[in-house]
């Protein structure tokens, strides 16, 4: 992977929604709301308080749902990643 997160930063794959067609309509890109959940590919070092380093909770390969506006979109290796603060992550999900 290229991309390392800094600090209590999170890199993230978001899930690939299926392809949405209405009738013999297809619904475009712009039209669709963005995916939730995805999956940790790479996390930064943690944050610190109070001289302390503090790791962070989530670890490569979880599963995870964000917040819907979170985060920052980057390209790398010809896929969509976000990178997201720690705070963002709103929950861990179990399979």
């Amino acid at each position: 992977m290229a991309i390392k997160p800094l600090g209590d930063r999170v890199l993230i794959e978001p899930k690939q929604e299926a392809e949405e067609k209405i009738g013999s309509i297809f619904v475009p890109d712009t039209a669709k709301e963005k995916p939730q959940e995805g999956r940790v590919v790479e996390v930064g070092s943690g944050r610190y308080e109070d001289g302390k380093q503090i790791p962070i909770e989530v670890k490569v390969g979880d599963s995870v749902l964000y917040g819907k506006y979170s985060g920052t979109e980057v390209k790398a290796d010809g896929k969509e990643y976000l990178i997201i603060r720690e705070s963002d992550i709103l929950a861990i999900v179990k399979k």
